[in-house]
């Protein structure tokens, strides 16, 4: 019999119009191996004034055809950035989404297993109360450790204040509670064992129940982009170039001002970076280029998605950069690497992740530390290297970025539905 999988994830909204994404594509494997996903997400969207619900429904169905699955949108109240109101948001999907999931299962059948996914814990929560209720089990799925991120991030909260103990309280329930855990970093059961949560040293928690599953890449459809939407541009196509690409966000949290006091140290007068991107920095940043005269950077603005496999693949080095914190030290998710991987060029490393996956492959390189000096010296090093080195970390990243296939990705999570089922 299918299996009904039903996926919740408050911010899986723009993934059916962007044909991409975690869940997006575990659907797309999923639906392939006979399974029957459903999508619940939010009608809101972060950082966006978006709103994929405009009457007064509770929820909404749309199909994506290219995958043939059902994404459930559901109401919450609106928001447009972070605070008080965000978390109202939180609130209201964690709400409404179990009564979206009630009626829709209703209409057209009950989950088999819920597949829980946070960024915030109360999607977790959520699912843990509709597995009890339809009697099944329920995958918990952590791509952000909460509280955990509000202590690397916030200035005032710490670890002994009272509300964040009782958080951390919170998240080692959801642990308990959980029939199967799935981190998207790989020290996230380590990080487990850092707050002997685990019953080895006499917490709760069974470890067998842990996995790893990272983010990844559809190749299926990246090289279908990269031979449909070649991109043409001057530098990319510039033989004497040596390409360093940035391709994703330019927001303060992508701390970019970093890489241009990088560019103004480069010596080399081949090395050119190309940032590509849109964001609320990019005027303040290209402002910068122009008043410092910064010659060897050049903001190309942003362009669609189909074309970035081409971007990505013209580049001598991906460059993969955000702001170094403390949460690094369980690992990597990055979405942007695995494109990188798959255009099979050697990646650079602006901050020092653990679990490294460059370093694992030989795929690219870490910065060996974080001041500007510290990033020119390494991209200089990359564009010195012999013909057959980069060739050789090319040959690399495109076998990296097949370990981390969705194809592969959903095997995993097949054998952990099956196993928990």
């Amino acid at each position: 019999m299918k299996k009904n999988v039903f996926i919740l994830n408050h911010y899986a909204s723009t993934m059916m119009f962007n044909k991409g994404g975690r869940h997006y594509w575990f659907a797309k494997y999923l639906k392939r191996q006979g399974y029957n996903p459903v999508i619940f997400s939010c009608n809101t969207v972060h950082n966006a004034e978006k709103n994929f619900i405009d009457s007064d429904e509770l929820w909404t169905v749309r199909m994506a055809e290219e995958i043939d699955t059902p994404f459930v949108f559901v109401k919450a109240s609106s928001y447009k950035e972070n605070g008080v109101h965000r978390i109202i948001n939180m609130f209201s999907f964690y709400k409404n989404v179990q009564k979206a999931v009630k009626a829709y299962a209703a209409k057209y059948g009950k989950p088999d297993i819920i597949y829980a996914s946070s960024v915030h814990p109360l999607t977790l929560v959520a699912g843990l109360k509709l597995a009890k209720k339809y009697k099944i089990k329920c995958i918990c799925e952590v791509r952000d450790l909460w509280p955990e991120a509000i202590v690397a991030y916030s200035k005032r909260l710490k670890k002994s204040n009272p509300f964040v103990k009782l958080l951390y309280q919170g998240e080692k329930w959801i642990y308990k509670k959980g029939d199967a855990l799935i981190f998207t970093q790989e020290g996230g059961l380590d990080y487990i064992r850092e707050h002997k949560w685990d019953k080895e040293h006499g917490g709760p928690i069974d470890m067998r129940k842990a996995f790893h599953i990272n983010n990844g890449v559809d190749l299926e459809a990246f090289d279908a982009n990269l031979a449909a939407f070649p991109y043409a541009d001057d530098d990319l196509d510039n033989p004497g170039l040596f390409k360093v690409v940035y391709a994703g966000s330019i927001r303060r949290i992508n701390n970019l001002g970093i890489i241009l006091d990088s560019a103004k140290l480069i010596k080399n007068p081949k090395i050119k970076f190309l940032i590509f991107g849109s964001g609320d920095e990019s005027e303040a940043l290209q402002k910068r280029v122009t008043d410092e005269n910064i010659g060897n950077v050049v903001f190309k603005g942003r362009v669609n998605k189909q074309f970035i496999p081409s971007v990505d693949n013209k580049a001598d080095l991906n460059l993969v950069h955000w702001e170094m914190n403390p949460l690094l030290r369980v690992g990597e998710s990055y979405n942007k690497a695995f494109e990188y991987y798959a255009a099979g060029k050697p990646v650079f490393y602006t901050i020092r992740p653990g679990y490294s996956i460059a370093e694992k492959y030989n795929s690219g390189k870490i910065t060996e530390g974080f001041t500007p000096a510290d990033i020119a010296k390494g991209i200089e090093a990359m564009a010195a290297m012999s013909e057959e080195e980069k060739a050789a970390m090319a040959e690399n990243a495109r076998k990296t970025a097949e370990i981390y296939d969705f194809k592969n990705l959903t095997a995993k999570l097949i054998k952990i539905i099956e196993e928990t089922c």
